[in-house]
């Protein structure tokens, strides 16, 4: 499975817990507050001042080598 940007925080962990760690390292520490079931990842780095293409290319990336 790959993700999108468009998918909100809340379905990214539900796709591999994994994603977490990932988030966590860009600096999204807040990934269990409100805003993480309705702030879709682009809205999210736009936000933490993140590059919203190269954090889907690295969480896409990670999950292939979970495959």
């Amino acid at each position: 499975m790959t993700i999108d940007k468009t998918m909100n925080i809340v379905e990214l962990l539900g796709v591999n817990e994994g994603i977490a760690d990932i988030l966590m390292e860009s600096g999204m520490h807040c990934l269990g507050c409100i805003m993480a079931h309705g702030e879709t990842l682009e809205q999210a780095c736009a936000v933490h001042g993140i590059d919203a293409d190269a954090l889907e290319a690295k969480i896409n990336d990670y999950l292939a080598a979970q495959a």
